[in-house]
């Protein structure tokens, strides 16, 4: 048995290897700054120190835990949060029972299945897509149609890639998707990876034409944030490919005040942003941002942050995302 894990919080490293009998301990306020080295112990003596351990430092966290929480209390709505430094694996999450409305934050899954079909051979970035004036649906958010209102465009799958990742472009969406077999498509490719606790079921026409249908697309907490990892990995798609991904995901210009509302100007982040509209009811169905927060130390933060159900304005459903990313950028960054 090779048991090799790395559990590591903001200031804390700790290894262990049970078949190479020995744990090291290094910058761990509660036993000492000189590494420490077992030799000769019971592997499952060791295992069991080790894990004691990570319980400890588990609890480094709660403070974070805590702040979010407070944001969050007495707010009419319910707020899914899932935050997860890269490096060290350090992690909070806050209510992960729910399913969470996607909205447009599946463009992303979207491109992703739309690069995997490219590194796959079947589509190219400088493929031509003809675009008519049908094809463009009105009463709803899209760049595309705004600049080319008669249609009759031809743009590359590379130019709807950016228009619907960076500017989240409903038509750019939707055309997208009939290249690859709809929405099932991107489902399947999910689920083949390993995202497997999503459902993307309707495109954004279908939404539109029936708000029933908002619920429909939908994700678990450690879903988003598996997808994230999977994309900061560069696991799934191929080099030139997954680094287009990042650079559209970082050029993202919806959004502005979610998760990059409150972190210092030119703080990289990478994110997808998706939003519904307010029912006859007062409910808004989801306000939501993911993404990757690049650290002051270099580090790197995944953060989701999905506003569910919510009878608050638009600009405090908004203000939750950005309270929340702010408070973790300011306990991570050293």
């Amino acid at each position: 048995m090779n048991f090799r894990k790395n559990v590591a919080y903001p200031i804390q490293v700790l290894r262990f290897s049970v078949k190479r009998g020995f744990c090291w301990i290094k910058n761990i306020p509660l036993f000492s700054s000189i590494p420490l080295k077992f030799k000769n112990m019971n592997k499952s003596y060791l295992l069991v120190l080790c894990l004691v351990i990570q319980l400890q430092l588990s609890g480094q966290t709660d403070s974070l835990t805590a702040t979010i929480s407070g944001i969050i209390t007495g707010k009419s709505a319910v707020v899914g949060v899932q935050i997860t430094e890269i490096e060290t694996g350090a992690s909070v999450t806050l209510n992960p029972e729910y399913k969470y409305p996607l909205m447009s934050v599946f463009k992303l899954h979207l491109g992703v299945t739309v690069l995997h079909a490219i590194d796959e051979g079947k589509l190219s970035l400088e493929q031509g897509v003809l675009i008519k004036k049908s094809d463009l649906m009105e009463n709803t958010w899209s760049p595309i149609r705004v600049k080319y209102p008669e249609g009759n465009v031809t743009l590359t799958i590379k130019e709807l890639l950016q228009y619907t990742i960076a500017g989240s472009d409903n038509n750019g969406c939707d055309i997208l998707l009939s290249l690859i077999g709809g929405p099932s498509a991107v489902e399947n490719y999910m689920h083949e990876i390993g995202v497997n606790a999503v459902q993307i079921r309707v495109n954004e026409k279908d939404m539109h034409q029936h708000p029933d249908t908002l619920y429909t697309n939908w994700t678990k907490l450690d879903a988003a944030t598996s997808l994230l990892q999977l994309v900061y990995s560069g696991k799934i798609l191929k080099a030139t490919t997954n680094k287009f991904l990042l650079e559209t995901l970082y050029a993202t210009t919806t959004g502005p005040l979610r998760l990059k509302g409150q972190l210092p100007a030119g703080t990289a982040v990478a994110h997808k942003t998706g939003t519904a509209g307010e029912d006859n009811n007062g409910v808004t169905a989801a306000i939501n941002d993911i993404g990757i927060v690049t650290l002051p130390n270099g580090n790197h933060l995944i953060i989701c942050v999905f506003v569910r159900n919510s009878k608050e304005a638009f600009e405090t459903n908004e203000k939750i995302i950005a309270d929340i990313s702010y408070a973790a950028w300011l306990y991570f960054k050293h």
